[in-house]
Parts: C-alpha cells; structure tokens; sequence
C-alpha cells in the first residue's frame, strides 16, 4: 500500500499539508509519540521530497511556506483528537498513531472534517462565516504557536549555554517555587549521587523527603542504569526521587521508572521549561534572574 497515494491529485497546498502532517505523525511514532515541534521540523526534510515552492519563504512574514502549511493543518489533526501540543512538545495520540493506517490524504482529509464540524458546532450560526472564519482564526493560532515555539527554542539555547551548577540552581529555585524547602544544594565537587535535597517542612520530618539528581546534558539522553543508581540512594522512609536533566530521558529509563517499586519522577528539559513558566510567578526576583522570561500577550482565540 502506498501511504502517500493520492497527493499528485491535490492542489499544491493540500498536498504539501498532507505529506508533511503525515511525515511528522511517523516521526513522533518512531520517537515513542513525542518530540519537540522544532525536532519534528528538522526531520521533516529528509523524510520526503520538498519542492523549491515549498521550501520558498512567506515574504511577509518571512516563515518557510511548508512549515506554515503543516502548523496551519496540525491544528485540524489536534481538534480531531489526533494531536496533542503543550509549550513546544507535539504529542501523538492513541487516535493519531491508528489514523497513520489510513495514509496521508485520507488522515488530513478526516482531520480537516472533524476540525470544520468542531469549528461551526461551537459557534451559534448566525455567527458562523464557513471558510473564512476558519482561516483567519488558524492563521492567528499558526502566528502564535511559531512564535511560541521560537521562544521556547531561545529558553533551550540559553539553558544549553550556561554550566550544570548554574543548572542545578534552577531546579533548586524551582522547587522553592512549587512550596518546597531545599536545605541541601550540591557544592562544586563529589556529592555522592545526590545534588539537591527537598522537604515539605523546614525540618524535613513530614514525608515525602525528595532526593534530586541533576544532569545537565542537553544534546543527550540518560539512561536506564542513572535511573538504577538514584533509586539505589533512596534507603529511608518516605523518600521518593526526582531526576533532571536539560535533555531527554530514553524509552527504556522512562519505562524503569514507571514500573519501579519506588517512586521516581524524571523531569526532562521540555517538562522543566514548562514547570518554570509555569511558577515563574512564585520566584523571588533574585531567582526570575537565573532565568529570566518576558511575557508577550496575544489577542486570544475562543477554543
């Protein structure tokens, strides 16, 4: 079966929406069902075939014009249940990864229906314009989801930059932020495995009491056996572990610490910038500066 069957049919926009929305359904597949959108957009080219056309840039707004395209159908794919996207990170869902059988014109066709049944249901009739509602209010979520992707790119480049104690220091910020207390900061040197200590209370005497280990590696990912080793420390009641890292964590850490007797949180470098924007309103003004963000406000779309 030819999963791109059909797409020399489609009109010039229609195909490379087709090609490109399937492309990255099969990437985040073979990822394990997530990746950051950056990721998936730097993969996409050497999948499939892009014409010079496709490769051109929007002389407005100076955006590649199949990655508008793609942005601009993955917002049918995410109404349709296909596709979820949180703060940079595209994620495959069940429904998606099922939808990859169909083959490509098929998958955008069924996404793109579900998107325009969701988009008139939601709206009395009397105020429903068909076609071009549709376009300009996924115009607007395409301008802002590039634009937040580019920030959250700028937020990993500047964590790439700076060094692992400097590093170690957010995740100790950031779990002051969420309520905790963090009497045990790793100096420079040998910590024995464990880089930050976190408690409920100042004396540490209510559980659970957090054991930290902080990796900053941005361009790898940790290992199961790392996982191993922290779980290994975790020898009191009512401990439970945490590990960070600027990276990524492979499918078979993720796998070993779900299934683990004890508790083990892993926080890779996506969840972390997401947990940062999210308290960054909790941290004292001496943390903000440790990472410092700029919120930019945006005319909102009713979803």
């Amino acid at each position: 079966m030819d999963l791109y069957e059909g797409i020399e049919k489609l009109s010039p926009s229609m195909g490379c929406a087709a090609k490109t929305v399937f492309a990255a359904f099969q990437i985040l597949k073979n990822a394990g069902g997530d990746l950051p959108a950056k990721e998936i957009i730097n993969m996409i080219p050497d999948k499939i075939e892009l014409s010079e056309w496709e490769r051109d840039r929007y002389e407005k707004t100076g955006y590649v014009r199949w990655q508008s395209i793609l942005h601009f159908y993955t917002i049918d794919c995410s109404k349709a249940g296909f596709l979820r996207k949180q703060k940079g990170v595209w994620y495959l869902t069940e429904e998606g990864e099922k939808a990859i059988s169909l083959g490509a014109v098929p998958l955008l066709k069924s996404a793109t229906k579900k998107y325009k049944k969701w988009a008139k249901e939601r709206k009395a009739d009397a105020e429903y314009n068909g076609s071009e509602d549709i376009v300009e209010e996924k115009d607007q979520l395409v301008t802002i989801e590039q634009l937040e992707e580019s920030a959250i790119d700028g937020i990993k480049k500047f964590i790439s930059n700076i060094n692992p104690y400097d590093f170690q220091d957010l995740i100790a910020a950031l779990l002051r932020a969420m309520g905790y207390y963090t009497p045990f900061i790793s100096p420079k040197g040998k910590d024995g495995g464990i880089d930050v200590v976190a408690f409920q209370d100042p004396l540490g005497a209510k559980a659970p009491r957090i054991k930290v280990q902080v990796k900053h590696r941005p361009n790898s990912s940790i290992a199961v056996d790392e996982i191993r080793s922290l779980i290994g420390l975790l020898n009191k009641e009512g401990d439970i572990g945490l590990f960070v890292t600027s990276g990524r964590f492979t499918t078979d850490a993720e796998r070993f610490s779900r299934d683990s007797h004890l508790h083990v949180k892993l926080i890779d470098g996506d969840t972390f910038i997401g947990l940062w924007i999210d308290f960054y309103s909790k941290l004292s003004d001496e943390e903000k500066n440790l990472l410092p963000l700029q919120p930019i406000y945006f005319l909102g779309v009713n979803e």
